[in-house]
């Protein structure tokens, strides 16, 4: 199916592996032009290397330090006429309320909460001037099931979800739409290196890191893949999908029901 996106600009903050590359890519096929966001200009350019193979669009690169409100600024000036933003770079550390530094939690929200905050802030000026243009948060599960282990990841979360809510039921009135992805644990690079920390502390083989991820554990007996959350972003950003505003839509294969 043709999902109408030829030649949109589409940027994507955590774009050089993970979900964000995945979404990349899925925008990509379907003839998007891309510009995708990370610290690291190696990994950048590896990234657009992949975006680029096989697809026939334009793909460009910019390293920033997003926890910066200065960077931000810089990002959308070098950019501000995108028309969609998917909003998905940030890593909240893990730990229990006694585990984590005030620090800890300043570095996490600065980059995720803050900077979803103050990238759709930026960006919905324009597009509420040219009555047009589309906003996806990628949050997270953790928003949803809040566990003490995870209590930075979960509050914060859940203010993104309860912000895309709030922005997404204003933002019709000006043609502009807002919505969000909750992704459970997803295989990527992330999830892989965690496993392989687990699997050599409690079996001394990194090597074993799968054994470290039960399929029994998840729904359809395995972790979801970055480019299933990928190609539900694209496909909601469709225009034929523009009755969606203000939804966080929870892609945790029933897991939460379960």
């Amino acid at each position: 199916m043709d999902l109408n996106l030829t030649g949109k600009t589409v940027l994507i903050t955590g774009g050089s592996k993970g979900i964000g590359l995945a979404t990349a890519k899925a925008f990509a096929t379907e003839g998007a032009n891309i510009v995708i966001v990370s610290r690291d200009q190696e990994k950048l350019d590896g990234a657009a290397k992949e975006i680029k193979n096989g697809a026939n669009v334009s793909v460009e690169t910019h390293a920033a330090d997003l926890s910066q409100d200065d960077a931000r600024e810089e990002l959308f000036t070098a950019y501000p006429g995108v028309d969609i933003l998917v909003n998905n770079a940030g890593a909240i550390p893990g730990g229990r309320l006694e585990d984590l530094t005030m620090d800890r939690w300043r570095q996490g929200w600065d980059l995720k909460v803050f900077g979803f905050i103050h990238l759709c802030k930026l960006y919905l000026t324009p597009m509420k001037q040219r009555r047009e243009g589309t906003i996806v948060n990628i949050v997270g599960m953790a928003g949803r099931t809040c566990t003490p282990d995870y209590i930075c990841g979960a509050a914060g979360n859940a203010a993104l979800i309860g912000f895309t809510n709030a922005l997404g039921g204003e933002t019709p009135s000006f043609n502009v739409r807002v919505f969000g992805i909750n992704p459970s644990p997803t295989l990527t690079d992330r999830i892989i290196t965690l496993s392989k920390a687990r699997a050599k502390a409690s079996l001394g083989d990194e090597d074993r890191w799968e054994e470290m991820l039960d399929p029994s554990r998840f729904p359809f007996g395995r972790l979801k893949h970055a480019s299933e959350v990928g190609s539900l972003a694209a496909m909601l950003c469709a225009p034929n999908v523009h009755y969606l505003s203000g939804t966080v839509i929870d892609m945790d294969g029933g897991g939460r029901w379960s």
